[in-house]
């Protein structure tokens, strides 16, 4: 056999058919390197973890800070509603006393069995709204656990108490819808009702809520 046949004939297959391929390697890798991976990965959720947490915290400040402002801006408009309602309700007080002097003006106050209010309260028993919907939003919304105690306390109080000055309506609605009202007779006693309840659910309270009012401001503004 001719020596140069012999030779081709012991190569490898690869070789002779021209198609000779690098063997693939394999890289061996040690538990350090895995520890080191799994560490990375961990590491890697618990700072998203910590981001989101971050921003989430951060958002809900925000929306605290912004709910709060409008309580803010809604005890300011109510405290100027206050001064207005309690200077009528102190112009309706003096027509009260006025009328309770005079005979002639309380046989007036009951006309054809209808009780003439408008002698005594022009603008009728209540004269400003006092408003209550931030209040509202912070109690039926998360943001109430964000406020201390003290805080959401004061504005309990407050919010109590201008709910307690808006029954003067109420209250007058109750004397004068009566049927010992529309008796002519009873109009002095009619008008002495309606004086307490000027004087006890709103004019009396009024200087108090004031003060209560700017004392919860300066709480409510520290966040």
């Amino acid at each position: 056999m001719d020596p140069e046949i012999s030779a081709i004939e012991e190569l490898p297959q690869e070789v002779k058919s021209g198609t000779t391929e690098k063997p693939f390697l394999y890289t061996k890798r040690d538990w350090k390197e895995y520890l080191g991976e799994s560490i990375l990965i961990v590491f890697s959720v618990l700072l998203a973890l910590i981001v989101t947490e971050f921003l989430n915290e951060r958002h809900e400040k925000e929306t605290t800070r912004n709910v709060l402002k409008n309580v803010v801006a809604e005890l300011q408009h109510n405290k100027t509603a206050i001064k207005e309602v309690q200077q009528y309700n102190l112009l309706v007080l003096t027509k009260i006393d006025s009328v309770l002097v005079s005979k002639e003006l309380q046989d007036k106050l009951v006309t054809n069995d209808e009780f003439q209010l408008k002698m005594i309260a022009p603008q009728g028993a209540l004269y400003r709204f006092l408003d209550d919907e931030a209040w509202a939003v912070v109690k039926n919304s998360g943001i109430i656990t964000k406020v201390d105690i003290e805080t959401i306390a004061s504005l309990t109080k407050v919010y109590e108490d201008q709910a307690r000055m808006m029954k003067v309506e109420d209250e007058v609605a109750k004397v004068i819808l009566s049927r010992e009202s529309r008796d002519p007779k009873q109009a002095h006693a009619t008008l002495m009702l309606i004086r307490d309840i000027y004087h006890g659910w709103a004019v009396d309270r009024t200087a108090g809520l004031l003060e209560r009012i700017d004392s919860t401001i300066k709480k409510v503004e520290t966040y």
